[in-house]
């Protein structure tokens, strides 16, 4: 099994225009993962080519799962553990922020997930009922 980096998986999804370098690396990249190789892909790689999407490429939400959506579909691509990367997912197309749902995801044998970003975590976090309870720890009044 092959190992794939975050470059390498957006230089599969995103052609840069008139760059004859990213051109060449796309269609390179294209042929690799036609073959019958089997790839595995890290969750720490997933979350940064959702970062990379939105954040260096400005696609926008629906772009960004349209492309974790093909990824997932690949037969021939193993992510590292699965179950918390498609949850995340969920959590992305419910409105969460990718990084936080998948953080949550991988914390889903604890009792609750404390946080600081009430407005675009724990409350969104709150109205999925997502568990365990993502809080807003309460300050202590001295």
């Amino acid at each position: 099994m092959i190992a794939l980096d975050t470059n390498i998986l957006a230089r599969f999804y995103v052609l840069d225009d008139g760059d004859a370098e990213s051109k060449a690396q796309h269609e390179q990249v294209v042929l690799a993962l036609s073959q019958r190789e089997r790839f595995w892909v890290p969750k720490t790689v997933v979350l940064e080519l959702e970062w990379v999407l939105r954040g260096f490429y400005q696609r926008d939400r629906e772009d960004v799962l349209r492309v974790l959506d093909h990824l997932t579909a690949m037969p021939n691509i193993t992510l590292e553990d699965e179950a918390t990367v498609r949850t995340a997912i969920a959590g992305l197309r419910s409105g969460l922020d990718f990084a936080d749902a998948l953080h949550h995801a991988s914390a889903r044998q604890c009792e609750k997930f404390l946080t600081f970003d009430d407005k675009r975590f724990a409350r969104p976090a709150g109205r999925l009922k997502l568990e365990p309870p993502v809080v807003v720890p309460q300050r202590r009044r001295s």
